[in-house]
């Protein structure tokens, strides 16, 4: 059932976003009835996202601080489309203080929290005096740490070796440094504060003792107005590179039922004593003895979200609008009753052969997966043009299934099924870590990728893979002659623009004819 408004007068919302979140929240308020109106810079002209939305207007220039990050530029939008409501996605403006509060100012509603809200999650250092005001588990640490570096020295010695300096405004692992005894803390405190400063524009930092090869275990929670919330289960998102994350799924295999309770439990005391209205997430580290301790809140809807709502049924997007319309939660804790397994493989144009760097180009051929339990939140097709401009995800390929190995097992066919041509990407990455013994396990953790993941063994062919070599080596001869110039990268598999890049295995692309 849809919320009750009137039909020929219905909220007008403004994404205030690009890509496959854009589309996700397009899609989300034309089911409850909306109108929605689409923003786009001059890279994006031609975006689905624009082409979806009922209204779309130009807020400037290809890069994103001359137009995603412009909140004139976003409110002008606003303004010509008669827009109600904002919904600022992920990434760029969406857990910036100054976003809400402009909504306010300008007579919008803003799909999220309030910017009293943000403030008090957005510092780390401030979040972790909330939690521990609510009760919620924190790794030991310091307060905001002046410039003296020996300060930073005493509190390390204090906390215990070894220990994490990290940015206090921002997140993704800039700011951050590792260190095992006193010179390191030394050395990195400049470094640290240096990397926060310009990567946030505020350089304070704190530390905290390091958890080893700790679990990353997130709770996504919603809360109403009224001062009514609920926990919505959990998702592990320990496989990582760089401090982002590549592949999360639901339920983790490490948190009991017991565990999941207080997890849950702290993340909406945590929220409810902010003030928290809207959706969020709670995430933890998840220590060896099944220790868990706050790490961050994320103030907005999370890219992993679709494995959460394949198993709850619940859709969040939708569930963040009535929010943001004043309705009260429809459902009490019992009632969230997750049923079956969800993976999400984020799907990046980054090449892993060569530390995951980013990419762009035109996208020559995609193919994309079907079938039972597959579900894809894409915003690109044969043609696209991947902009040097943005984020490097491309989208994220979900699978359900009755439990965890029938998700992975289908998350497995799918990305046999799936084909991107013209530019490097992550496919590849992510079947050798759904087929990693350890993983299939579940004996994985933050370092798992680094511990693991060596690009050569990609490239390994099996004994029938080379018994098929010279016969693709015919077919590209084949077609060498016919488009002179060289083969093409779907049969050899060479990184796009770049001659000396190793060669995939063709078996890894997916193939019919292969069985």
């Amino acid at each position: 059932m849809k919320s009750k408004f009137d039909p020929a007068n219905p909220p007008r919302l403004l994404v205030a976003n690009r890509g496959e979140i854009a589309l996700r929240i397009i899609r989300g308020a034309k089911d409850e009835g909306w109108k929605t109106i689409a923003v786009y810079s001059d890279a994006d002209r031609l975006a689905p996202h624009v082409a979806m939305a009922d209204e779309a207007y130009p807020i400037g220039p290809a890069p994103s601080s001359e137009s995603y990050l412009r909140i004139p530029n976003l409110l002008e939008a606003a303004r010509k489309g008669r827009a109600t409501h904002l919904h600022p996605g992920y990434g760029f403006l969406s857990e910036n203080e100054a976003l809400p509060t402009a909504c306010v100012e300008n007579g919008l509603s803003f799909v999220g929290p309030s910017a009293a809200a943000m403030r008090a999650m957005g510092s780390k250092t401030a979040a972790r005096e909330a939690a521990q005001k609510a009760n919620v588990p924190v790794v030991p640490g310091s307060p905001p740490l002046p410039a003296d570096p020996e300060v930073a020295v005493q509190w390390a010695e204090k906390v215990g070796y070894p220990v994490l300096l990290k940015a206090a405004f921002g997140g993704g692992g800039k700011g951050m440094r590792f260190c095992k005894n006193a010179d390191e803390v030394r050395t990195n405190v400049v470094l640290a504060r240096g990397e926060a400063g310009r990567s946030f524009g505020n350089d304070t930092i704190f530390l905290e003792r390091a958890v080893v090869n700790p679990r990353h275990v997130e709770i996504q929670m919603i809360a109403d107005r009224y001062g009514n919330g609920v926990y919505l289960g959990e998702r592990e998102c320990s496989i990582q590179r760089r401090h982002q994350k590549l592949i999360e799924e639901t339920p983790s295999v490490v948190v009991d039922p017991a565990t999941r309770q207080r997890m849950g439990e702290a993340a909406v005391r945590l929220a409810l004593a902010i003030g928290y209205e809207n959706a969020g997430t709670c995430e933890f580290l998840f220590d060896q003895d099944g220790n868990f301790y706050f790490l961050e809140m994320n103030t907005r809807l999370q890219v992993e979200h679709p494995v959460t709502e394949l198993c709850t049924g619940v859709d969040l997007l939708r569930a963040q609008l009535r929010v943001a319309l004043g309705e009260p939660l429809p459902w009490k804790q019992e009632e969230i009753e997750p049923v079956g397994a969800a993976l999400e493989c984020r799907i990046c144009a980054e090449d892993p052969f060569h530390n995951f760097t980013p990419v762009s180009g035109r996208i020559s051929y995609a193919r994309f997966p079907q079938g039972p339990g597959v579900r894809l939140d894409m915003a690109f097709e044969s043609g696209t043009e991947v902009s040097v401009y943005y984020d490097s995800m491309l989208g994220k390929l979900i699978t359900w299934g009755r439990d965890r190995e029938e998700a992975r097992e289908r998350m497995l066919r799918a990305l046999d099924e799936f084909v991107i041509e013209g530019i490097p990407t992550n496919l590849a990455f992510h079947r050798w870590a759904l087929a990693h013994p350890e993983y299939i396990a579940g004996r994985i953790h933050t370092g798992f990728i680094d511990q693991y993941f060596k690009g050569a063994e990609l490239l390994k062919p099996n004994a029938q893979e080379e018994e098929t070599l010279a016969m693709l080596g015919a077919i590209a001869a084949l077609r060498e002659r016919e488009q002179p110039g060289g083969a093409p990268a779907s049969l050899l598999g060479i990184a796009a623009g770049d001659p000396s890049a190793p060669q995939i295995s063709p078996w890894k692309r997916a193939a019919s004819w292969r069985r």
